[in-house]
């Protein structure tokens, strides 16, 4: 049996008590997976307004409470409030202070649309915060898993400020790349903050990035190990298309990166339970499946014909998830008979350009412009297709989702959804979903008469559902690598 270990998460947002997008979902799930294996798992992540005390069972602790952290010259109080992952009993332990973290948005003003511009003040004292939480817990994990630029400078911190001390000396640190794209880059005076050395911060140093402050850079060169989403990802964010101008720093570090599908939780994600749907079905029987559809388009004030396509999409409404191929496309497919529901949030000239298409196409398109976790899971079960042409993907966890509900995923061949959705093939009757690469509007257009092809032919519609929803994504093999990586960094201390 594998030693134990003690293992600490530290993510900006865990679901059910912050979520943006995945991030969330792969948060606790990899927690509650980890725990069930035997280790003793804990969680951190910041008191968000958004996270209730009666709603999510947080509870204040007297001696966690008024504890002081210097950042520059200013004494910030923060309290350590705790609460679980249910029904694993993760032990989750928020750090909370009103001035930084109690705000209507996680990252992003939601007035303004904007990136709050105390970022850097934000989750550099979620990071030391992380110190301060170990201190007074006196629990000293074995290794601590930090999930984007939101916690990435704890390795940094740890080499430079922390590990000269006895109790945190054999710490080891592994880095989670959820998104390149967001890195954590501020104007070079932030690094005041956190007492950072001339050498760190010139050019070429561990802070540096283009003349300012990357806290993304400073954990890739910092951890000691470096964990991206998929396997395909961490070959891809060491190019220049989706480096994003790291790729330089990877490159230094690839003997250190791993490429680790995620997985997703099968327990709430099944549609033999799933308490938000109106109908169970299995891959023997799918016949709530259509239920699902018929009910959803009822509530949705939909044309009633469960002989029709319905093609579903969920997610970013951003120029990432190739929502511009999708808006492009809407017509063609409302006006071959198909359906068309969308949920999600994203860039206001997609909202316009969608609610343009929802108003012409009354009975024949939903659009839902907000977070609904109960739709979500209705659409999954309810559509057939599933649009997912992202320009890049890290992993994915839509397109898993979809194979699960036997709704089958149209992609782009890239990253996680690479690795994912295997092409269908009507030759040898292989593949889980429908591919297409290069990125651009006559591939998926493509892609999109296939479906409709497959669609017609009821042989092939349901031997490509039966391969969706035979493929496994639970976290078991996942979570399997992770402990592999962990407990060869930590040996036989």
């Amino acid at each position: 049996m594998p030693k134990s270990l003690r293992i600490l998460l530290v993510s900006p947002e865990v679901e059910p008590f912050a979520k943006t997008g995945g991030l969330a979902d792969v948060s606790s799930s990899l927690a509650k997976k980890l725990k069930t294996m035997e280790h003793d798992v804990r969680v951190f992540l910041p008191k968000y307004k958004i996270i209730k005390d009666r709603k999510h069972s947080v509870r204040e602790v007297k001696r966690l409470s008024e504890l002081p952290i210097q950042l520059g010259n200013h004494t910030y109080t923060i309290a350590i409030r705790s609460a679980q992952l249910l029904p694993e009993r993760v032990p989750v332990f928020l750090l909370e202070n009103k001035e930084l973290f109690d705000r209507e948005g996680l990252y992003v003003d939601p007035l303004t649309k904007k990136d709050y511009e105390d970022n850097a003040e934000r989750f550099l004292l979620f990071c030391y915060g992380v110190f301060t939480a170990m201190e007074v817990l006196h629990w000293i994990p074995d290794i601590v898993l930090c999930s984007d630029w939101q916690a990435a400078l704890i390795p940094y911190l740890l080499k430079r400020q922390y590990a000269k001390q006895e109790n945190y000396a054999k710490i080891k640190t592994v880095v989670a790349i959820h998104n390149l794209a967001f890195q954590g880059i501020f104007p070079m005076e932030k690094a005041s903050l956190l007492k950072a050395s001339k050498t760190d911060t010139k050019a070429g140093g561990m802070l540096e990035f283009w003349g300012k402050l990357n806290f993304l850079k400073a954990g890739i060169l910092s951890a000691d190990k470096i964990i991206t989403v998929s396997p395909t990802y961490a070959k891809e964010i060491q190019t220049p298309t989706l480096g994003f101008g790291l790729e330089g720093v990877l490159k230094q570090r690839k003997k250190d990166i791993y490429g680790i599908l995620n997985g997703i939780d099968t327990n709430i994600w099944n549609p033999e339970k799933d308490e938000f749907i109106p109908a169970h079905y299995n891959i023997q029987d799918l016949t709530g499946k259509q239920r699902c559809k018929l009910m959803l388009q009822v509530e949705l004030n939909l044309q009633n014909n469960v002989e029709i396509p319905m093609f579903g999409m969920i997610g970013r409404l951003t120029e990432q998830k190739g929502i511009d191929l999708i808006i492009d496309a809407i017509p063609s497919i409302l006006e071959q008979g198909a359906q068309v529901v969308i949920l999600g949030v994203g860039d206001d000239k997609y909202h316009q350009q969608l609610q343009q298409l929802y108003e012409k196409y009354q009975g024949k398109m939903h659009l839902a412009i907000r977070f609904d976790d109960e739709l979500a899971h209705k659409i999954e079960a309810a559509s057939d297709f599933f649009l997912m042409p992202s320009r890049f993907e890290p992993c994915g966890l839509n397109q898993m989702y979809s194979l699960r509900y036997g709704t089958i995923p149209i992609v782009h061949s890239i990253g996680g959804l690479a690795d994912t959705v295997q092409d269908w093939s009507e030759k040898t009757q292989t593949g889980n979903g429908i591919v297409f690469k290069p990125f651009n509007q006559e591939n998926f257009n493509l892609a999109l008469k296939r479906a409709f092809a497959i669609y017609s032919n009821p042989y092939a519609f349901s031997k490509i559902r039966y391969n969706a929803m035979s493929t496994d994504f639970s976290w078991s093999i996942s979570a399997k690598k992770y402990e592999e990586i962990f407990l060869e960094l930590v040996g036989d201390e």
